[in-house]
């Protein structure tokens, strides 16, 4: 599995539209539960790949249905230092996998949902592209030296917020309010709530890192 390109992780979270999950599914993903992940996994229909966590989060008659699937077991004491959804995208990536799509990341728990929103950021997961899906809404973290191109259609929303402090040298195109080579400043909301203009904008940063918030308003995310 490792020659594949995308993964699908599915948390413990909150997913309030599962039609908006369905939607992106394609064949070829790889599917990663991050334990408790696995309940939206079967409601959805989906069989994951792998299974990954301290399984404290599913009845042993889940777990007993999950093994006659074939789904690849992957156990981790209770005791550790990392949560079940930090455990399955360093899976995913030890793999190869070069995108990844999160769903049930967000709500239930404030702790896990600011969590779970930094570890795109954090240093072993950073060269990795990862959205946290919440139905119409992604949340991707951008990276100072890189160019990066965000798809969407006239009017939708997108916020770009700093999580690292001030972020500098900020320039965007295709958006409704432009920045030149700017400065974002940590905890000020200069960024939120801009639109496309298209269907293609540009965000370009010198130093720092943003997390970038797309609202697709119309359906098809």
């Amino acid at each position: 599995m490792a020659d594949r390109k995308r993964a699908l992780v599915f948390a413990n979270g909150l997913i309030t539209n599962d039609d908006s999950v369905r939607e992106l599914l394609a064949n070829g993903d790889l599917i990663i539960a991050a334990d408790g992940g696995a309940m939206h996994c079967a409601r959805l229909g989906i069989k994951p790949d792998y299974l990954i966590g301290d399984f404290d989060s599913l009845p042993d008659p889940d777990l007993d249905q999950f093994i006659e699937q074939g789904v690849v077991m992957i156990h981790h004491p209770a005791r550790k230092d990392y949560t079940d959804l930090e455990l399955a995208l360093l899976h995913a990536r030890s793999l190869g996998v070069e995108d990844i799509l999160v769903f049930g990341g967000l709500g239930a728990r404030w702790d896990q949902t600011l969590a779970n929103l930094l570890l795109p950021a954090s240093i072993g997961l950073m060269d990795t592209k990862i959205h946290l899906v919440d139905d119409r809404q992604l949340l991707t973290m951008l990276h100072g030296s890189e160019n990066h191109t965000i798809l969407g259609e006239p009017g939708d929303v997108i916020s770009l917020i700093p999580i690292s402090g001030d972020t500098h040298g900020v320039t965007t195109q295709g958006l409704e309010y432009p920045l030149d080579a700017e400065t974002l400043h940590f905890g000020a909301t200069r960024g939120i709530s801009n639109t496309l203009t298209g269907r293609r904008a540009s965000v370009s940063i010198q130093q720092g890192t943003l997390l970038c918030v797309v609202i697709h308003l119309d359906q098809k995310a």
